[in-house]
């Protein structure tokens, strides 16, 4: 039977972000693509630095904000994904498909925690 692996957000969400400094790498060094290289860089990165200071958040307040950040990062990271496929920046354009549904799970996963943390905040006020 195989070892199951634990479930490691932090990981993946470093895994994340190398695969988006790979495709950063393999961007066209023309004006557009460096200025989206920049773009997705900074927003496709962000997410795992993020994740890891809600790890030490100082209240639970504190860890919302921190993972709404690294939501919100999340998403412009998708955008920036769809412009790149629609534009036809790389090609095929069908080689980013995995990491663009890479981004929307991440995204459900970061929403799904934010909103579980909030939930047990009401909770908590309510005893």
């Amino acid at each position: 039977m195989p070892e199951q692996k634990d479930f490691d957000l932090q990981e993946r969400l470093i895994d994340f972000a190398v695969r988006i400094i790979k495709l950063a790498e393999a961007l066209p060094r023309t004006p557009t693509g460096q200025h989206v290289c920049g773009q997705i860089l900074r927003s496709g990165t962000s997410p795992a630095s993020n994740y890891g200071e809600a790890q030490s958040a100082e209240s639970r307040t504190d860890f919302v904000h921190k993972m709404k950040i690294a939501l919100k990062e999340l998403r412009e990271t998708e955008v920036w994904l769809k412009i790149i496929i629609k534009s036809e920046t790389i090609k095929p354009a069908s080689k980013l498909e995995p990491l663009l549904k890479e981004t929307d799970e991440l995204i459900s996963i970061l929403f799904a925690c934010i909103t579980t943390a909030k939930r047990n905040d009401e909770k908590r006020k309510n005893l």
